[in-house]
C-alpha cells in the first residue's frame, strides 16, 4: 500500500465532508470500579490507564517528535502514539471495525463512522468553547446537533496572484466573477495564461466556491439540495467564460504551486499551505484573495478542511480519552500553535489562538469572513455528480441549466438513500 501525505489526505477529502445522523452507544468492557469505601479509609490513588492515538503519517519534518513530545506531557493517562505510514484510511477503517481500536485517532467525520455507531459524540468536551471555531468548521464536525470531532489545524484554499502581471496589464484583484472573467483575458498574453485552477478546467477545485459566490451552499439546513437554484447555472456558466483564459496540461495539478511559480499562469487557486514556497520564489510579488462573490448577492469564499481528533467508541476508556482529547486539542493552546505553525504553513483552529498568532494577516482574516466547509451529509457520491456536471459545462458546453438539474436530481437520490 502507498503512503498517504497530509496534503494527499485533504486533497483527497476536497470538499467531501462526509457525517449523518447516528446514536453512539459507549460501552467500556469492564465493570464500573466500586466507590463504597468505609470511613476513614483512604481511597487508592486511580492508576493512570492506557490510551493508544493514531495519526496519519505527515511529510514535514518534525511532526512525529512533537506529537509523542505532546503525549509524554500529559499526566493523567499513558499515551502511546502510533505513527501509520502505510495507507492510513484503509488500516484505520479496518482498526474501527475489527479491532485493535485506537482510543482517539485523527480523521474527518464521515456518515459510515456515525451510522455505524464508531465515534463518541464530543459535545461535552467542546460545549464551553464552541464559540471559538468558526461555524462551518464546527458544521463539519457536527450531525444533528452532536459534534463528533475536534479540530486539530485548518488548511484553506486561496486565490494567489502576480501583482507585477495584474500591474502591468492594468488589472484589479477581482472581487466578483466578471471581474475574475475579464482578469483572466486580460492577463492571457505571451505565453502566460490567466487563471489555473486544475487540469479538468477548475470543476473539481471550484464546484463549492462557485456556489458559495451566488450565495448557495451544496446543502441547505444539512438536509435538501443547496442549489436548486438558477442562480447555481448562472455561477457554473461563468467558469464557462473563462475557456480560453485557463491554463490546461499542467505537469502538475491545483494542489502543486509550480505552474504558479514557473510564471506560467498569472492567478493560481491552490492550498495556502504553498504560501513559504511562493514566498520564496515571489517574494513580496503576489497577494492572496478569496474567490470572488457572483454579485451582491452572493458572497466570496474561502474552502476550510483539516483532520480532526475523535474518540472512537470501542475504546475500553472512553472517558479518559475524551480528557485527553480535552487537554491536548482545546486546553493546550501552545501545542496547538505550534502543531499548526512549525512544521508547514497551516492555521491554528481555535480562534483565540489564531488572533494571539497573526491578528492582521489576510490568512486569519480570509478564514474568520469567508471561510466555508461542506455540509455533514455531503457525500462523495453527491460530490461526484456536481462535479461531472460542471465538468460537462466547462470542458464540453454542456447547457449550464439541464446539467445543474441533472445535479440536482442525482444528489436528492443520494439524500434519499441515507435518509432511508
Amino acid at each position: 500500500m502507498g503512503k498517504t501525505s497530509r496534503r494527499a489526505f485533504l486533497a483527497m477529502a476536497g470538499t467531501a465532508v462526509l457525517s449523518a445522523c447516528g446514536s453512539n452507544t459507549v460501552h467500556s468492557g469492564k465493570p464500573a470500579p466500586s466507590t463504597a469505601y468505609s470511613a476513614g479509609v483512604t481511597r487508592p490513588k486511580p492508576k493512570p490507564v492506557d490510551l493508544a492515538q493514531w495519526y496519519h503519517p505527515y511529510p514535514e519534518t518534525g511532526v512525529q517528535e512533537a506529537v509523542t513530545r505532546y503525549a509524554a506531557a500529559y499526566r493523567k493517562s499513558k499515551v502511546t502514539v502510533q505513527w501509520n505510514p502505510d495507507d492510513y484510511e484503509t488500516k484505520l477503517a479496518a482498526a474501527l471495525q475489527a479491532g485493535p481500536v485506537p482510543d482517539v485517532f485523527e480523521g474527518q467525520v464521515t456518515v459510515d463512522r456515525v451510522r455505524q455507531n464508531l465515534l463518541v459524540p464530543l459535545d461535552d468536551v467542546i460545549g464551553p468553547v464552541r464559540g471559538d471555531f468558526t461555524q462551518s468548521v464546527l458544521a463539519a464536525q457536527t450531525v444533528d446537533g452532536r459534534t463528533y470531532g475536534i479540530p486539530q489545524s485548518l488548511d484553506t484554499q486561496v486565490l494567489f496572484y502576480r501583482e507585477s502581471f495584474l500591474r502591468e496589464a492594468g488589472v484589479q484583484p477581482p472581487q466578483t466573477l466578471d471581474e475574475l472573467v475579464d482578469a483572466a483575458r486580460k492577463l492571457s498574453k505571451d505565453g502566460v495564461k490567466g487563471l489555473f485552477a486544475g487540469n479538468d478546467a477548475g470543476a473539481a477545485a471550484l464546484a463549492g466556491p462557485l456556489l458559495w459566490a451566488a450565495g448557495l451552499d451544496y446543502l441547505k439546513d444539512g438536509r435538501s439540495v443547496g442549489f436548486d437554484d438558477p442562480r447555481a447555472a448562472t455561477a457554473f456558466a461563468k467558469l464557462r467564460d473563462l475557456n480560453g483564459s485557463l491554463l490546461l496540461g499542467a505537469s502538475t495539478d491545483w494542489a502543486d504551486p509550480i505552474p504558479f511559480i514557473d510564471g506560467l499562469t498569472a492567478m493560481q487557486w491552490t492550498w495556502l499551505w504553498n504560501l513559504p514556497k511562493i514566498q520564496d520564489t515571489m517574494k513580496d510579488d503576489f497577494g492572496v484573495l478569496a474567490f470572488p462573490r457572483l454579485d451582491a448577492a452572493g458572497a466570496p469564499s474561502v474552502p476550510v478542511s483539516g483532520l480532526s481528533a475523535m474518540v472512537s467508541s470501542q475504546s475500553l476508556n472512553p472517558d479518559a480519552a475524551k480528557d485527553f482529547v480535552k487537554w491536548l486539542w482545546l486546553e493546550r493552546t501552545d501545542f496547538q500553535q505550534e502543531f499548526a505553525t512549525e512544521f508547514g504553513f497551516h492555521l491554528p483552529a481555535r480562534l483565540s489562538v489564531l488572533d494571539k498568532l497573526a491578528p492582521t494577516t489576510d490568512a486569519a482574516r480570509l478564514v474568520k469572513e469567508n471561510g466555508r466547509a461542506a455540509g455533514p451529509l455531503w457525500t462523495s457520491t453527491a460530490n461526484t455528480a456536481l462535479v461531472d456536471a460542471l465538468g460537462r459545462i466547462v470542458r464540453d458546453g454542456a447547457d449550464p441549466a439541464a446539467e445543474t438539474k441533472a445535479a440536482v436530481e442525482a444528489v436528492k437520490a443520494e439524500l434519499g438513500r441515507l435518509s432511508a
